[in-house]
């Protein structure tokens, strides 16, 4: 069982820790945490369940079938948290919803809501955040998709690869270059994936994930599926990812309280030398590092969602301090879980081989590792030079 005790933190309310519990008893009880013999036939049912007990609910606004009248980041930092302690499918499909849903819920025409996100909230529809390419990761502004105006119409042309939810989801919220306002501007669009013009190779990762490349060959897009204005569409990617980056670092956090429990439950088990494995003082350091580095990520974590949902204030720093400390932190801690159970460790399908396949992902995407420490540096020399920090440029 992980450590509740942070739920007494100031961060929280009562009603998260409500939530809180009442999400870590249905995990416990619904979650199967074994290898799915088929991911996209899992993911489906994860999202159906999801769906079903409202936990999906909890990523649109109340508008728009959600529970409250503004998404609220702390809660969806303990639902991620919860659901990658049991399962790192089901925190995928919950995440993946969230991106979607995201840039709709913050940017898109009524039309565009009514039309997603109380479907996205009941789990009747899989959604997917389509902005990566090959040659476009951390660098979006280098993305070569790219769209047209013609009629009624854009006419999208491209690729984007590394996406997850691809040939799963019923449709992607895709970013690409839009030429006819300039070299900078960009479009956000709601693409179904039954349009024509629309391909899928899917990837194999090392964690089961449903991941592929998208491309788009002359597909015609109405400009109704335009999410926010024209030209904003960088503008929507960032803000969206301001708000799931922190929630990244709480499924990194997920990740790693799991893998310290499974140490401790072995630790206190296996007997080497006619002792247990727990009295070794090397042991012991292992295990007060991990727990350190878990607090730590915590702290991280929430400060940055209840800066968010409290002061209103945008986190660019607090967010990529919690990304970044959190997912490199998680893979330390899960390396070292493996450890201490030595071969146990490895072993195909435990679960401390899955978290080691899991954790590593999460240091890549929504911005790599390195990008964060580009973004903190970044703040904290504007706020040194007198600038406001949090603000993007």
């Amino acid at each position: 069982m992980p450590d509740r005790s942070f739920l007494d933190w100031p961060f929280f309310t009562d009603p998260h820790r409500q939530l809180a519990d009442k999400i870590s008893n249905w995990a416990r009880q619904s979650i199967n945490s074994a290898p799915p013999i088929n991911a996209d036939q899992k993911c489906r049912d994860l999202v159906r369940a999801l769906g079903n007990k409202e936990w999906l609910r909890h990523l649109v606004p109340a508008a728009y079938g959600g529970i409250s009248e503004s998404v609220d980041v702390r809660t969806l930092c303990l639902i991620r948290e919860t659901l990658a302690y049991h399962s790192g499918l089901a925190e995928f499909v919950f995440a993946m919803q969230g991106l979607s849903s995201g840039p709709i819920a913050l940017f898109g025409s009524d039309e565009l809501k009514k039309q997603y996100l109380s479907k996205i909230a009941s789990g009747d529809i899989i959604g997917a955040f389509a902005i990566s390419e090959a040659g476009a990761g951390s660098d979006l502004r280098a993305m070569q998709a790219s769209a047209r105006c013609e009629g009624d119409a854009y006419v999208v042309n491209g690729a984007k690869t590394w996406i997850s939810n691809a040939g799963l989801a019923d449709f992607y919220v895709t970013f690409c270059k839009f030429p006819e306002k300039g070299d900078k501007s960009f479009l956000a669009l709601a693409i179904p994936a039954d349009f024509a013009g629309i391909s899928i190779d899917r990837l194999e990762v090392v964690a089961p994930h449903p991941i592929g490349t998208i491309r788009f060959h002359n597909c015609r897009v109405p400009r109704s599926a335009c999410v926010g204005e024209e030209g904003d569409g960088l503008k929507i990617a960032l803000a969206t990812l301001d708000i799931f980056r922190s929630t990244v670092g709480a499924a990194a956090l997920g990740f790693a309280r799991r893998a310290l429990d499974e140490a401790l439950a072995f630790a206190k088990d296996r007997r080497v030398f006619g002792h247990l494995l727990s009295d070794f003082q090397i042991t012991q350091a292992k295990l007060a590092e991990m727990a350190l580095a878990i607090d730590a990520s915590a702290l991280l974590v929430y400060r940055a969602a209840w800066t968010r949902d409290v002061l209103k204030q945008q986190v660019t720093r607090e967010a990529a301090m919690a990304k970044l400390h959190a997912t490199e932190s998680a893979q330390r801690i899960i390396d070292e879980a493996v450890q201490i159970l030595g071969g146990r460790g490895v072993l195909a399908g435990s679960i401390t081989e899955q978290l080691y396949r899991e954790i590593r992902a999460l240091r890549i995407y929504e911005g790599t590792s390195e990008i964060q420490k580009l973004v903190i540096a970044k703040q904290v020399l504007k706020a040194a030079a007198g600038g406001q920090p949090g603000a993007q440029d």
